[in-house]
């Protein structure tokens, strides 16, 4: 009996794409450093954004000065953002929101209302004064009434969440005894003046009359909770 000899497997046959490691890994890797590098480009043209929006303000900037500060072509923008607009909302996103985030999610307060308060006021003034995040809450302030669209994402991404949550703790203040007016849950605004007060002060006025934010806040919540006792 005459054996059949075994079939060999066609030489012109490739193997499968999807169990060939090599190939598999090739096709992965260059995606990969396009998504690197269009991420990298991204946050590149954020940062030139911010930098251009805060010396020349919303409306003077133009999408050529960012281009040749991200060091990209003009049309590159276009790839990431649709105008001048979703690039600024870009920036609040990445830059101011995460700190009212942090608000947001705070655990109940297992001390006073009071002091959690002012923990988050004062890492507040910390990261907003003197910093980038203060420049873009002036240009907001400043140009906010000349673009009602910029004002009104900060109002939602921003102020709003920020009042929510400033209510709140108000009412576990006054639930607790710690607040005794009960109208200020009516005025939240209230509680977080000082922060607006010294981003204002600290743009205008800081050269003539520096302002301690820090201490303005301590009694700012004396006159809300009463003064500390000393023991």
């Amino acid at each position: 009996m005459t054996k059949k000899p075994t079939k060999a497997a066609s030489p012109s046959a490739p193997p499968t794409r999807a169990n060939d490691p090599v190939t598999a890994g090739s096709d992965a890797a260059p995606a990969s450093n396009r998504a690197t590098r269009a991420a990298e480009r991204r946050a590149a043209i954020v940062e030139a954004a911010m930098e251009e929006f805060i010396a020349r303000g919303f409306a003077a900037t133009r999408l050529d000065d960012i281009a040749k500060r991200a060091g990209v072509a003009k049309g590159t923008i276009y790839l990431h953002f649709k105008d001048k607009e979703s690039m600024f909302e870009e920036l609040v996103r990445i830059v101011i929101v995460p700190v009212v985030a942090r608000l947001t999610t705070l655990p109940p307060p297992a001390g006073s209302v009071r002091d959690l308060i002012e923990t988050f006021a004062g890492n507040f003034l910390k990261e907003v004064i003197g910093t980038r995040r203060g420049d873009l809450v002036r240009l907001i302030v400043a140009e906010g009434p000349r673009f009602p669209s910029v004002a009104d994402f900060y109002y939602r991404e921003v102020v709003s969440r920020g009042i929510t949550a400033m209510r709140a703790l108000i009412e576990l203040g006054i639930a607790r005894g710690e607040i005794r007016q009960k109208d200020l849950a009516r005025y939240p605004q209230i509680l977080v003046a000082p922060a607006m007060i010294a981003v204002i002060w600290q743009s205008l006025f800081a050269r003539h009359a520096p302002l301690d934010a820090q201490e303005m806040l301590r009694v700012h919540l004396d006159l809300i909770f009463g003064e500390r006792r000393t023991t």
